[in-house]
């Protein structure tokens, strides 16, 4: 496993009476982003990448009395299949119109000297930073894994290659700034076997994934999306369940089994298994909805899976109890 990294601000500059002018521009000129040790594997290479944020998809400010919100995408892309530069324009297009805070996304793929890291195609795209996970490694010829898209002021990032090694699965963490409160988002993507071996596999991820989360969060909440490869909830998920909501479900309480995350012209049966799962208690499920279910062209589809979109809203912290002396 390589040697950990993580993404670490520099202190911005404070003013001060009576500072010169010259000395306050200094300063703030010297404000920015540097890497340093952290404890989760991480390449140096794959630090979150900066972007140009388009200033006209940055949310308003709230008032301090409003309720802080996020939207969130996730996409499993299906890597480069199926005409990837068409249904990358078409993805890019939607995504843009949208606008989601944060963007998760699995299958994600680069080849050298043929296809750019999808990831951060669609980033510049859309003028985001984001973050590549892959178990395979820098330089490789192909590399596959995760990755995590923001519009919002990154504060950490951390990566880790998840248990049972063999599986080769990948887990990638962003600590982003929601009007000032951090929030951590992680995305992952999970055995696929049907069997019990995939249950038991699942499960073991699920643990591991679990503790990762527990080593970089802070105490902020937390949401975690991704491909699953089982419905919300089954077994494969419990511990996940234990301090976690299915956003989609929260939602759509009465919703049917007929609904599907799986293209059903690609695949024979539906089935809900990619999640947007939010931190209950620090979190709020408030709307959720299914993305990219209809064709872009005759016969021509975003991907094998459809995508979820969801807005969270952040529990209203209680205020704060004054002791009598």
């Amino acid at each position: 496993m390589s040697q950990a990294w993580r993404l670490s601000r520099a202190a911005p500059a404070r003013r001060g009476a009576g500072w010169p002018v010259a000395l306050l521009a200094l300063l703030l000129c010297s404000t920015g982003v540097q890497a340093g040790q952290g404890t989760q594997s991480m390449q140096p290479s794959e630090a979150v990448q900066r972007g140009t944020i388009d200033p006209a998809a940055q949310a308003a400010k709230p008032s301090s009395t409003a309720p802080r919100e996020m939207t969130l995408v996730t996409l499993n892309l299906h890597h480069d299949r199926e005409n990837w530069p068409a249904r990358r324009a078409y993805i890019a297009k939607e995504l843009k119109q949208l606008a989601p805070d944060v963007i998760a996304l699995q299958e994600v793929i680069e080849r050298r000297g043929s296809v750019e890291n999808q990831a951060a195609w669609l980033a510049r795209k859309l003028g985001y930073d984001y973050t590549s996970a892959s178990v395979d490694p820098v330089g490789a010829p192909k590399r596959y894994g995760n990755a995590l898209l923001s519009r919002r002021n990154v504060l950490a990032t951390h990566q880790r290659l998840l248990q049972p090694l063999d599986d080769y699965r990948v887990a990638a963490h962003l600590q982003v700034d929601v009007d000032g409160q951090p929030v951590n988002v992680y995305v992952t993507h999970l055995n696929e076997r049907t069997d019990a071996r995939g249950t038991a596999t699942r499960k073991r991820q699920v643990t591991d994934l679990l503790d990762f989360i527990a080593s970089n969060s802070e105490q902020a909440p937390v949401v975690i999306a991704g491909d699953f490869n089982t419905a919300a909830d089954t077994l494969d998920l419990e511990a996940l369940r234990k301090g976690y909501g299915d956003s989609y479900g929260s939602v759509h309480r009465n919703s049917e089994d007929t609904v599907s995350t799986l293209n059903m012209h690609v695949f024979d049966k539906p089935a809900r298994i990619d999640h947007v799962f939010f931190q209950q208690n620090r979190l709020l499920a408030r709307e959720a909805r299914i993305l990219f279910d209809t064709p872009y062209a005759e016969g021509r589809w975003a991907s094998d899976h459809y995508g979820v979109w969801v807005r969270l809203q952040l529990a209203l912290e209680p205020p704060p109890t004054h002791q009598m002396p």
